[in-house]
């Protein structure tokens, strides 16, 4: 089966949409997760999250369970979930605070820092320090806490070096999850991401959001060539407001991360166009109209940053063709829901957008399902992103298909 999906990639038509396979294969689901979701960095939960020592959240990816904690020295470190006795899960609820790590089989009972604190009766040649949790590479990104599964993680400071400058305006350490919308799309995690990277389609499907996100394309997708004056103006503003803003994006397009301006008179992602949470902004932002820092980083989450609040959004795998999309909704940790902010206010714009994609990625799917999907070509005016994700999806999943091969045997 791993020969397929050589095969498949090696048959690639350039600027067109990729074969049925990819989208509901079993073997290439598996692929996906060896190349993307076990090696790459992972965004999991915003800082906030965690906002005292034993605060935990837990993930799953695939056939691990990981748990977030953050420690009695204040740093936030993950493990996997998995206890070193018999291998029972710990932590079993999506989110809490525990003062220590406690196994509910055998109560063996781990320390916030992983180590092993106490096991009953193991004997006097037991050595409580060889049966600490298993770590997993853990970094606090300027309020993003991101992990990596693999045993040697790829370089995350030049990533973070880029992103720090573009979210310490945002001051996402004080923030605090104002909401939180756990959805699980019918479709390929791929189609989830193709569908985030146009907006071809968000005329006919998207009215609550083209109220103040632009559909120029030049906004939403990679380009080539000269900045529009509009943007460029933009950027101008930002830069000299103190705000990085520019178009910022790797050799290998893993991310991206801009400024970029919203429809003309308005200021956050809201029905009317106003702040959403106008008596507790967060963040350090004073130029009203700064518009939206834009960020996605492949292979897991997309993220905005406006001046008054702050979205994030997390893209797991969960079967060939279910996708889990959660989305958070941060606001100043200070900020009273009623006083400072109306939680519908907040919310419908991002509500009703989510479901509407989630409409169309399972659309996508079903049409992809049938034995009569022949890929078509990509809109050269609107889906230059969509494609620049496909390449580097064929460019990552090539260059790391040999090892997960290597492995299978």
């Amino acid at each position: 089966m791993h020969q397929m999906t050589r095969d498949l990639l090696a048959r690639r038509k350039p600027g067109y949409a990729l074969e049925r396979e990819f989208y509901t294969d079993p073997q290439i689901y598996k692929d996906d997760l060896e190349a993307f979701y076990y090696q790459e960095w992972l965004f999991v939960a915003p800082a906030c999250e965690l906002p005292k020592p034993g605060s935990y959240v837990t993930y799953k990816v695939g056939e691990y369970q990981i748990v977030i904690v953050r420690g009695a020295d204040q740093e936030i470190r993950a493990f996997h979930n998995t206890c070193r006795h018999r291998g029972s899960i710990i932590c079993k609820a999506a989110k809490g605070t525990a003062p220590k790590l406690v196994c509910p089989y055998h109560q063996w009972t781990y320390d916030l820092d992983g180590s092993l604190l106490w096991a009953r009766d193991m004997g006097a040649d037991f050595n409580p320090g060889d049966h600490g949790l298993h770590q997993v590479h853990c970094r606090n990104l300027a309020g993003l806490v991101y992990i990596c599964l693999a045993d040697q993680a790829p370089d995350f400071d030049s990533f973070a070096d880029v992103l720090r400058p573009y979210l310490v305006p945002h001051d996402l350490e004080n923030a605090r999850v104002a909401h939180e919308s756990r959805i699980i799309e019918n479709g390929n995690w791929k189609l989830v991401w193709e569908n985030n990277r146009e907006c071809y389609h968000c005329s006919a499907n998207h009215p609550s959001l083209i109220r103040t996100f632009p559909e120029d394309p030049r906004v939403s997708f990679l380009g080539e060539g000269a900045v529009p004056d509009y943007i460029a103006t933009h950027f101008a503003e930002c830069e000299a407001a103190g705000l990085p803003a520019a178009f910022r994006v790797p050799e290998d397009g893993q991310y991206r991360v801009s400024r970029m301006p919203l429809v003309p008179g308005t200021k956050s992602f809201t029905m009317d166009g106003a702040f959403a949470v106008p008596g507790k902004r967060l963040g350090n932002v004073t130029l009203d109209h700064a518009g939206v820092c834009n960020k996605f980083h492949y292979p897991s989450t997309w993220a905005y940053f406006l001046p008054d609040h702050c979205l994030t959004f997390r893209v797991t795998p969960v079967s060939p063709t279910e996708t889990e999309l959660v989305t958070s909704w941060l606001v100043h940790k200070d900020a009273k829901e009623g006083v400072d902010y109306d939680l519908r206010h907040l919310t419908e714009v991002w509500e009703a957008t989510n479901d509407e994609d989630r409409r169309v990625v399972e659309d996508n799917q079903l049409g992809v399902n049938s034995p009569a999907f022949v890929p078509g070509p990509y809109s050269p005016a609107h889906e230059v992103s969509v494609d620049a994700f496909v390449d580097w999806y064929c460019a990552k999943l090539s260059a790391r298909l040999p090892a997960a091969l290597q492995a299978a045997e």
